[in-house]
C-alpha cells in the first residue's frame, strides 16, 4: 500500500465553538491510503468543522480543538497552519464551488500550485488536470465566473489536484448540480482516486457516496455513531431509513423523522 497505510487518523477529536459551544464529541475516524472515505451527516452534525479541524481552519471560525489527535501519514498535525497542510498534502475543495469568478480558467488553477516550492513540474501537472477535465481545456483564458455550475465544481477540483494532495477533502461537491452533473463529478472523484489521491468526501447525497466510497462514517450531533464498509452501511436499516429514503413504509424523507427516534436506536 506505500510507505504509509493510513493517509488520515483521527482520534478521539473534541472541538468547541468560542469556547462554551460543543460541536465534536470524541469523534474517531481513518483514512487508508488510497481509498474513499465517506462521511455522512444532517446540517449541523459536525461534518464541516471536522473538515475545519483537519485542514487548520477552526481559528478562522473561533474554533478550538480541545481534546484528540490528527495525524497526516503518522505525523501529527494539530496547530499547523493551513498553507504548512497544503504543503504536506492535505487539500480540500469547500462547499459551494468557491472559485475566483473574475479570474480566467488557467489563472485559477495556477493558483491551486501556489504553495508547492518547486515549480519545475507545475506544467506537467497543469496539462494532468486539463486531462482529467477535458471541458476545461480548449477555454483556459475565459473567465471562470462564465462556467456552468458543473465547470466550475470542476474548476474547483482541479485547482486542488494542482497542489498535487496526497488527501483530496471534499465537501458537498455534488450540492445543487443537476443529475447528469452529479454523475460526471461522482465519475471524477473514482478516477481521481485510482491514481493514487486519498479522499474523505463529505456528502448529502448518501446514494453517490455510499456507491463509490470504501468506508463509511454516521456523524450524528458531533459524535459517530455507526461506521463500517460502504457495502455494509448501504445495507444497513437505519441508514436505509434515514439517508437513503428508504424504510418499512417506503420511501420517506429524512427531515420528516425525529432526530430522537435515531439517537435512541443508534444507541441501543
Amino acid at each position: 500500500m506505500g510507505e504509509h497505510d493510513t493517509v488520515l487518523a483521527v482520534h478521539n477529536l473534541e472541538v468547541v465553538y468560542s469556547d462554551v459551544i460543543p460541536a465534536l464529541r470524541g469523534v474517531s475516524l481513518e483514512v487508508p491510503s488510497g481509498t474513499i472515505v465517506a462521511l455522512l451527516g444532517a446540517n449541523g452534525a459536525g461534518k464541516t468543522t471536522l473538515m475545519r479541524a483537519i485542514t487548520g481552519l477552526l481559528p478562522v471560525h473561533h474554533g478550538r480543538i480541545t481534546k484528540g489527535t490528527i495525524e497526516v501519514e503518522d505525523s501529527s498535525v494539530l496547530g499547523e497552519h493551513p498553507a504548512a497542510l497544503i504543503r504536506r498534502g492535505v487539500v480540500q475543495v469547500m462547499e459551494g464551488r468557491r472559485i475566483f469568478a473574475e479570474l480566467t480558467i488557467s489563472e485559477n488553477l495556477r493558483l491551486g500550485a501556489i504553495a508547492r516550492r518547486t515549480t519545475r513540474d507545475v506544467h506537467d501537472t497543469f496539462d494532468q488536470v486539463l486531462e482529467l477535465f477535458p471541458v476545461l481545456r480548449g477555454r483556459e483564458g475565459d473567465r471562470a465566473g462564465h462556467l456552468s455550475g458543473g465547470e466550475q465544481q470542476m474548476l474547483a477540483m482541479g485547482q486542488a489536484l494542482m497542489a498535487k494532495p496526497s488527501l483530496l477533502l471534499l465537501d458537498e461537491p455534488s450540492l445543487g448540480l443537476s443529475p447528469v452533473n452529479a454523475r460526471q463529478i461522482r465519475d471524477l472523484i473514482v478516477r481521481i482516486n485510482r491514481s493514487g489521491t486519498g479522499v474523505l468526501l463529505v456528502e448529502q447525497n448518501a446514494h453517490m457516496a455510499l456507491s463509490i466510497a470504501d468506508h463509511a462514517y454516521v456523524l450524528e450531533a458531533g459524535k459517530v455513531v455507526k461506521d463500517g464498509t460502504a457495502a455494509e452501511l448501504a445495507e444497513d436499516r437505519d441508514v436505509r431509513e434515514f439517508y437513503l429514503g428508504i424504510g418499512d413504509r417506503g420511501r420517506r424523507s429524512f427531515r420528516d423523522v425525529k432526530s430522537y427516534r435515531r439517537k435512541k436506536r443508534w444507541s441501543a
